[in-house]
């Protein structure tokens, strides 16, 4: 096969196929014309390399993966140099992971310096930290409130959004967009509602929303047209938290639950308000294609959301390939 139809068959680009020859991942047969031929082992290997770029496992490193397969191995992680690799990934995570909580719990410190300043002769209730989780949230159970939803159509419904302007959910375009609704988003100096993280699936809004901005660019490379959040606050509320944590896309405002009350969604009760439960669709050509509930935990769920587009890909999908 040429290199167009061995990309259009492993989901990628021909300058991924590209980038995999130049790291000696993939190396074609000569024909005598100079074209180059491409064979199932090659089909293969490219598939595989996309599967490990999903868990982590940049092609750079896929090299022991590959001459794994190409000894004969039924699956590229039986080697020893495969799970080395996989050590040396987890060892790098977690030298991150150490990384990232040291600068965390000193930006959290200076978030309850600053919001502490101007209190004189007691000291100042400590702000409430709303970007992780506690340890013992509980999980929420499968009620079968979506079970319907899969295969409906997305209803007619014009909503604003943080970024000022309306969007018709009906026209939100070809391809796959990934809706993730939530209840809402804390945020510094304003309380949650009592009781919110003894109510199964309610704490995690704003973890959530960092997960898929951290995996944003994985999401469009893996076919996502774009992400959208959706909840019953107010789309000023919502421009303050798309600000404030930095997301590469849109909040949708639903404050009069319009979509759920058309779909049948499920929502909860919480401090006097109506809340949308934790849920997220993907939307491809104006259907419903799939839907994520319950969420637990919110705080990787766009990774979830990668997992599932890596086992259903679009045959013949336009890619948003990461530079």
């Amino acid at each position: 096969m040429r290199i167009g139809e061995l990309a259009q068959r492993a989901g990628v680009t021909v300058k991924a196929v590209r980038y995999y020859e130049s790291l000696g991942l993939v190396v074609p047969d000569r024909l005598p014309n100079g074209y180059r031929e491409y064979g199932d082992e090659h089909l293969r290997a490219v598939a595989e390399i996309r599967q490990l770029a999903g868990v982590g496992i940049a092609p750079s490193r896929a090299t022991p993966f590959i001459e794994c397969l190409d000894t004969g191995h039924e699956h590229s992680d039986e080697c020893p140099g495969s799970l080395a690799a996989y050590r040396n990934g987890i060892a790098e995570l977690d030298q991150a992971i150490a990384a990232l909580s040291s600068r965390r719990a000193l930006l959290a410190r200076r978030l309850e310096e600053s919001a502490s300043r101007g209190f004189e002769g007691a000291a100042a209730t400590p702000t409430p930290d709303y970007t992780s989780l506690p340890s013992d949230l509980p999980r929420p159970h499968d009620d079968g409130a979506a079970d319907h939803l899969n295969g409906l159509p997305v209803p007619a419904l014009t909503l604003p959004t943080s970024h000022g302007d309306r969007i018709d959910l009906a026209t939100l375009g070809p391809g796959r967009t990934i809706v993730y609704l939530y209840p809402l988003t804390g945020r510094p100096g304003v309380d949650l509602p009592d009781g919110w993280d003894a109510i199964p699936g309610a704490r995690g809004c704003s973890t959530e929303a960092c997960d898929f901005r951290d995996h944003y660019d994985n999401l469009r490379s893996a076919g996502v047209e774009t992400v959208y959040g959706l909840s019953s606050q107010t789309s000023d509320y919502q421009s303050e938290v798309v600000e404030r944590l930095q997301l590469p896309f849109a909040m949708i405002s639903d404050p009069q639950h319009e979509l759920a009350d058309a779909l049948r969604l499920p929502t909860f009760e919480a401090g006097g308000m109506r809340l949308y439960s934790r849920l997220t669709l993907v939307v491809r050509d104006g259907r419903i294609e799939h839907t994520f509930y319950p969420i637990f935990p919110p705080n990787t769920h766009a990774q979830q959301v990668l997992s599932w587009l890596a086992d259903h890909p679009l045959a013949g999908r336009r890619n948003h390939p990461v530079v």
